[in-house]
């Protein structure tokens, strides 16, 4: 089994952090460029323990990692209580949208 994580991915996963914890403004084609090009090598990245140690490292990678994946395991990374609240949250949201509104 691999266990050595590309170092592109490493390299791009640290960039997306720092982007994403930046307190100055952010070019969205450079956060854009970022995100697809670490989505691509998380899609090719073997799910190992070095995979596993990247995304324990990098919260805005692990939301990544989460969404890319999410038609086949949900919110895996996610603990069981976030991702239920999360999702009992979207429900009461999308109802209340659905509800026809009064007319004034």
């Amino acid at each position: 089994m691999n266990t050595t994580v590309p170092k592109n991915l490493f390299m791009l996963a640290r960039m997306l952090e720092r982007l994403d914890r930046s307190a100055a403004a952010v070019d969205p084609a450079q956060y854009r460029g970022v995100v697809e090009r670490l989505s691509e090598q998380l899609l090719q990245a073997p799910h190992d323990a070095a995979l596993d140690a990247v995304l324990e490292a990098s919260p805005a990678t692990t939301e990544l990692y989460e969404n890319l994946q999410y038609q086949h395991a949900g919110l895996c990374r996610s603990p069981l209580e976030q991702a239920l609240n999360a999702e009992l949250a979207a429900r009461a949201a999308i109802d209340a949208a659905r509800k026809p509104q009064p007319k004034a």
